[in-house]
């Protein structure tokens, strides 16, 4: 990523691509109270210089999918080597390196118990290498997803209302996915604002088509848009990762509290040995501590917690970011 500083109209421009990310230039424009053009020149700039992307992500109920957040332990000299094996592969959406680099953390989706098994006894690398995988069913997302990170938000109440889209009505099944929708899918992942001619051509479908399926896909909640950036754009250099124990009772009091947080980005109810994952991201590690010792701390229910903090992020939103 080229080096970008963000003043204010590039951060109310994210904040409105995070609300609404395929809102024509014109009604940005109109919300920020500058020209289309001037939104456009700003975008390209933006996604050109790596600072921005926005992509087109699927709610994994919505189709029947189970995520899941993998943890791996390796040895220090296999572990760069494994995590850039595991970010090439098109069923990871995002890989990072933890701690002093002997741990991975990866996400995934399965449809069946057998695809989650083949994913962990034969598509992961198969080494001495790494000494632990443990994997854990994500149950319940407090944010994240369509919740984008609060870290972004710069808008008024006002303006973000202006902006915001229709929201979805999800029906009571899974949405079946054919081919041509899976084809659609994937070139919405690449660019969330790709045109619909651009679109038309992957999937064999009229322009007219390729809009009404759009359409269809997120009233149903399958698709949205997601906003790809490096959080230290926005003063916010230090992630980490905390795995927590919390007492059954009070789960969903915690995830709906951590969701408040304007350092979280993601908390899910998981299985596994702790029952909630988190990701924050932080100004220094001062604010990480007083984050753990005051915010996490005062939660009630909390048995223990598990900090790692992101050493290197080698896939993120589906884009490997390998050197």
């Amino acid at each position: 990523m080229k080096s970008h500083t963000l003043d204010a109209l590039d951060r109310c421009l994210v904040h409105a691509l995070q609300i609404d990310g395929r809102a024509p230039f014109s009604r940005i424009g109109e919300v920020l109270g500058v020209s289309d053009q001037t939104v456009a020149r700003r975008y390209r700039r933006l996604r050109t210089t790596g600072a921005l992307r926005v992509v087109g992500a699927v709610d994994a109920p919505r189709v029947g999918l189970v995520s899941w957040a993998i943890r791996l332990h390796a040895t220090p000299d296999a572990a760069g080597a494994i995590a850039a094996a595991l970010a090439r592969r098109p069923d990871t959406h995002w890989v990072h390196l933890l701690s002093g680099g002997t741990e991975i953390v990866c996400g995934t989706m399965s449809r069946t118990p057998e695809e989650r098994d083949n994913l962990l006894l034969e598509k992961l690398p198969r080494t001495g290498r790494v000494s632990s995988v443990t994997a854990h069913a994500l149950l319940h997302q407090f944010v994240g997803g369509p919740i984008g990170w609060a870290g972004v938000r710069s808008l008024t109440p006002e303006q973000a209302e202006r902006l915001r889209p229709d929201p979805p009505v999800p029906g009571d099944e899974p949405v079946a996915l054919d081919e041509t929708d899976h084809a659609l899918l994937a070139a919405l992942a690449v660019d969330g604002r790709a045109g619909h001619a651009e679109l038309a051509s992957v999937t064999g479908w009229s322009a007219s088509t390729v809009r009404r399926r759009m359409d269809q896909l997120r009233r149903a909640g399958v698709l949205f848009y997601d906003v790809d950036l490096p959080t230290a754009l926005f003063g916010h250099p230090v992630e980490a990762r905390l795995w927590i124990s919390v007492e059954p009772a009070r789960l969903a009091a915690a995830g709906e509290a951590l969701a408040a947080h304007s350092e979280v980005g993601f908390a899910a109810a998981t299985t596994g040995p702790t029952n909630l994952l988190v990701a924050a991201m932080f100004r220094d590690p001062h604010h990480l501590y007083r984050y753990l010792t005051e915010r996490v701390g005062s939660l009630e229910g909390v048995r223990h917690v598990e900090t790692a903090p992101v050493i290197r992020t080698v896939k993120r939103v589906g884009a490997t970011l390998l050197p």
